[in-house]
């Protein structure tokens, strides 16, 4: 089996959740440090134009989105089980409304401080303005918010259990930590403020922080580059007879994101399941790799 390669950096909140998934696991994988903003010159030829972080790397099949990376994680190691009953509902919520809570109590504190070159690169990411003032006005509203998130997982550890999953911990964990990991990085001072009186969560905290990242060793980007172009994609999972989009193996198709960062990425259908897209494309200029998508929050059209 090839390497698990994983396109990250190390302040990456959506890379932190891969990160603690490999760790439950206890993998070893090979760690690719990728720019904070572009240009991602070793990145871009493996995706097709995909710019967001965590990619995933597994010979030349190349996943985008850390809901995508989870499950395949989930689907070629499946011991121990993570992903259990409505984890993904949970997944969805921290990765959204949690999170745009987390991103303005984070940066309403940063200020003047955020760099203009990161904030030029968000604002073309996003399509709309990143301005830290109006974050700093939101922030006396959205700080509640994010401790009325927190809060549920007090009501979730209520049950004596270590996790929200129980015994051992759940992919509902692995969402939920993010948030509560990406602020205790950024601001320790505003987390612990936020989190007093949730002494369930905070021990939750130590426990989660406790277990790793499994056995993480670095790569060169241009070293995964050249992985890609000597490997062969894994066979394709085929097309979901029910889909609703009556599109077929083989078509012509474009993928992009329904929140942000929705640069498209061109390519040929070669797998549609119920909670994945594959595309097949040239991995460079001549080799081809299998590039995977989740379903949920992307946007399918034939191209």
């Amino acid at each position: 089996m090839s390497d698990i390669i994983l396109h990250h950096y190390d302040t990456s909140p959506f890379s932190e959740k891969v990160r603690l998934m490999l760790g439950i696991k206890g993998l070893a994988w090979r760690s690719v440090i990728q720019p904070v903003i572009m240009p991602k010159p070793d990145l871009i030829p493996l995706t097709g134009g995909y710019r967001r972080i965590p990619v995933l790397q597994i010979g030349a099949d190349i996943y985008c989105d850390s809901q995508v990376i989870l499950a395949e994680i989930e689907r070629r190691h499946p011991t121990p089980p993570v992903v259990r009953g409505a984890d993904w509902a949970v997944n969805l919520w921290a990765d959204r409304l949690w999170f745009q809570a987390t991103v303005v109590v984070i940066f309403a504190e940063m200020g003047d401080a955020v760099p203009k070159e990161f904030i030029a690169d968000r604002e073309k990411l996003s399509g709309r303005p990143f301005d830290t003032g109006a974050m700093k006005a939101a922030a006396p509203f959205m700080r509640p918010q994010w401790r009325a998130y927190a809060a549920w997982l007090e009501d979730g550890l209520q049950t004596g259990d270590e996790f929200l999953g129980g015994a051992t911990p759940s992919l509902a964990d692995v969402a939920a930590w993010m948030n509560v990991w990406w602020l205790s990085g950024a601001s320790p001072k505003i987390a612990d403020e936020l989190l007093s009186g949730l002494d369930r969560t905070q021990a939750w905290r130590d426990r989660i922080r406790a277990i790793g990242h499994g056995q993480r060793t670095e790569m060169a980007p241009a070293e995964a580059v050249k992985v890609a172009h000597a490997s062969e994609p894994a066979p394709d999972l085929g097309i979901d007879a029910n889909d609703p989009s009556g599109l077929k193996q083989g078509d012509k198709v474009v993928v992009q994101a329904d929140d942000y960062g929705r640069d498209p990425v061109e390519g040929v259908l070669v797998g549609l399941t119920r909670d994945r897209i594959t595309l097949a494309r040239e991995c460079g200029e001549i080799d081809v790799c299998h590039v995977h998508f989740p379903r949920a929050g992307y946007v399918l059209v034939k191209g």
